[in-house]
């Protein structure tokens, strides 16, 4: 057998190598969100600082099990630089209401708001709050119950307001693509790679966005029709209402943030059904008119 037979290409070792090297980066950001979730379980068993302060109003909203390690993320929120001036989490389920894990019943101690509301289903993370007063004064920001949020994270996105108070802000958002005269399918849609707002670009809420208070009053003059074109999909509602306001989305940095995410949630969240089973596709184009392909065109 030849030398060259025995001997792997530099292709075959360059790949090896990059594959340690990802799979070492890997194991390090698990160990890295395996310490810094047992920072947040000991500040939630004995911290007494408020939750609030003078922020941006936070919602988010949780089910199923995943009630047992919300605190978590809110815990991560409640430890950033700038806490929100209100912090509520909204639960469709009574029961769960009435028997709350100690977790939460710490931080409704320390400020947080557990309230009770009808199921949205992902809408349930900002609906709610829309229903429950006509006075919008502070920007929302929507947050996900399985991230792990960063201390900056709601500076930042407050930040991005004040700096450009007529847009939407996001930590993660894709850039719209089309194919022909129609949306591409929602897996095509590129990663956005520019902090410049644009009615391309589509924020994810999954890293957190921020919404204007004057969006609000036009997005609680639309009332449930996110039932009957995406029920299962707050992200386009809450996109194609800001475009339609005339709302551009900037994403705060040219590159998209992607928090880690709590272990153990992943299996039962939306991507599941709506990318995989092309979910997001059926209620793309039950959403967007032919006057919004317009407006992403211009």
């Amino acid at each position: 057998m030849s030398s060259s037979a025995s001997k792997p290409s530099l292709y075959t070792l360059a790949g090896e190598q990059f594959q340690r090297r990802w799979l070492d980066l890997q194991q390090w950001d698990m160990a890295k969100t395996k310490l810094n979730l047992s920072r947040l379980a000991s500040l939630n068993e004995k911290s007494r600082k408020p939750v609030r302060a003078n922020g941006p109003i936070v919602s988010l909203t949780t089910y199923g099990r995943r009630i047992q390690t919300v605190h978590l993320t809110i815990e991560s929120i409640a430890a950033g630089t700038l806490r929100p001036s209100r912090m509520i989490l909204w639960l469709d389920d009574e029961p769960a209401l009435r028997n709350l894990p100690v977790g939460l019943k710490r931080l409704q101690d320390r400020g947080l708001e557990i309230l009770l509301s009808e199921n949205f289903g992902p809408h349930t993370k900002y609906f709610p709050y829309l229903q429950s007063t006509n006075t919008f004064d502070k920007p929302l920001v929507t947050a996900d119950d399985d991230t792990v949020y960063a201390a900056s994270w709601l500076q930042g996105l407050a930040r991005g307001y004040a700096t450009n108070p007529a847009v939407v802000s996001c930590y993660r958002a894709h850039e719209i693509r089309f194919s022909g005269e129609q949306l591409a399918p929602y897996a095509t849609w590129g990663r956005c790679r520019t902090d410049r707002p644009e009615y391309r670009n589509f924020g994810t809420g999954v890293s957190g966005c921020l919404y204007p208070p004057a969006f609000l009053s036009t997005l609680k003059a639309m009332g449930r029709q996110f039932e009957q074109v995406c029920p299962k999909a707050d992200d386009l509602w809450l996109h194609v209402n800001a475009i339609r306001a005339g709302y551009k989305i900037r994403q705060v940095h040219p590159w998209q943030i992607n928090y880690p995410v709590l272990p153990d949630t992943q299996d039962m969240g939306l991507a599941v059904s709506n990318v995989h089973a092309a979910q997001n596709d059926t209620q793309i184009q039950a959403t967007y008119t032919a006057q919004d392909l317009a407006l992403l065109r211009s």
